[in-house]
């Protein structure tokens, strides 16, 4: 659950990142949070992000898809995509992020497009659709990043980063 074995990237970006000895999918992966949710990351570019998450085990007491879930999977996915964006000497952090929730879904898989608003030298924004098995819209989101300088901090923790 959550393994991100088969992420397509564009090639340049791959080349990049592995001149750096860089391994993109750990670093691009949903994260600590996103793997116990069981979201999966199948496409990932500056320009589109996709990436899937089971409703089972990510219900609120009704049996609905919780609306936290679908805004862990919106996060997870544009962040992804601003941190392409960025490139290797930036990072991205979360400062706004907004859903809509649309329907409710009791089972299946969900699956999340981002794509870029804006993306700019100091901040990316992305909407992120969110749609059930049906492609019927199940949550509207936008996510704002702030881009930042690598530090030796942030370095610590990323793979083949550097300040």
């Amino acid at each position: 659950m959550g393994e991100q074995q088969h992420v397509k990237f564009p090639q340049e970006v791959i080349d990049e990142y592995a001149a750096l000895g860089v391994d993109l999918p750990a670093l691009f992966s949903a994260g600590h949070l996103g793997n116990r949710m069981g979201v999966q990351i199948l496409e990932a570019s500056a320009e589109r992000v996709v990436g899937t998450m089971p409703v089972e085990g990510n219900t609120q007491p009704y049996g609905l898809l919780h609306g936290g879930a679908s805004a862990v999977l919106a996060e997870t996915l544009g962040s992804v995509g601003s941190m392409l964006h960025g490139g290797v000497s930036r990072i991205a952090v979360g400062v706004d992020l907004n859903c809509t929730h649309h329907r409710g879904v009791r089972s299946g898989l969900v699956t999340g497009v981002a794509t870029p608003v804006h993306r700019g030298r100091s901040t990316a924004t992305y909407e992120i659709v969110i749609t059930d098995e049906q492609d019927r819209r199940v949550c509207s989101a936008r996510l704002t990043c702030m881009l930042r300088e690598v530090t030796a901090k942030d370095a610590e923790n990323v793979p083949g980063a550097s300040a």
